[in-house]
């Protein structure tokens, strides 16, 4: 999850945590998040790979063939979920320029300290015709609010987060090498109830989870 050493600290805390929370109060979120970044259709571009993959959840549930996580109790949570992440930092990836055709970061910006150099170094491992997707909770989305008043009153995960809004990504996106080519809503429903949804085209600013899917420019 998040790259710098304030961010990976309550994971490795809290792991178990964060883990059981896909199979219980997060199990209908994971599953709509899921169907948004399938939609996007580049998870079927290969080789591919998640950086900040947590506890393998979204690898494995889109086979997406290496994964990166620096956070040692999710990387051993992880093996458990049938996926063995690399340790290493996004802003470090231990992999040659250009190899990769689909790279995805999933709720994992708004945890690393420095973004734009996340960005910058997945977009040096991806390929000419490579794709970067993200997932995203925006900071002004129903959601992006709710977890931001959840980050306010000390919350051991959202306390160490930081939400964007989808201009301030875009831009970050731009800086960086990319373009953006295409954009999936989902999680419409009012928090904190979920309910299943099937992804929507195109931005919705009262949309909880975004999926920005951005192309390779230079």
């Amino acid at each position: 999850m998040n790259q710098s050493e304030r961010g990976i600290k309550p994971f490795d805390l809290y792991g178990e945590d964060y883990d059981r929370w896909f199979d219980t109060d997060g199990r209908i979120i994971f599953k709509n998040e899921v169907r948004l970044l399938k939609e996007t259709g580049i998870h079927k571009k290969h080789p591919s790979i998640e950086i900040g993959s947590g506890s393998g959840r979204f690898t494995k549930a889109l086979s997406i063939d290496f994964a990166v996580e620096p956070s040692k109790t999710l990387r051993r949570i992880s093996i458990k979920n049938g996926v063995i992440p690399i340790a290493s930092r996004g802003e470090n990836i231990p992999f040659d320029d250009g190899v990769f055709k689909a790279a995805f970061l999933i709720v994992t910006l708004c945890f690393v300290e420095n973004p734009e150099k996340i960005l910058e170094e997945t977009h040096r491992i991806l390929g000419e015709d490579g794709f970067l997707v993200l997932g995203l909770v925006l900071r002004d989305s129903p959601w992006g609010r709710y977890y931001l008043e959840k980050k306010e009153k000390g919350h051991r995960f959202y306390s160490h987060a930081v939400f964007y809004t989808f201009n301030e990504v875009h831009t970050m996106l731009q800086r960086s090498g990319f373009d953006v080519v295409d954009v999936y809503s989902t999680l419409l429903s009012s928090p904190p109830y979920a309910k299943e949804e099937s992804p929507m085209h195109g931005f919705l600013e009262n949309a909880g989870f975004t999926g920005i899917v951005a192309s390779k420019i230079r």
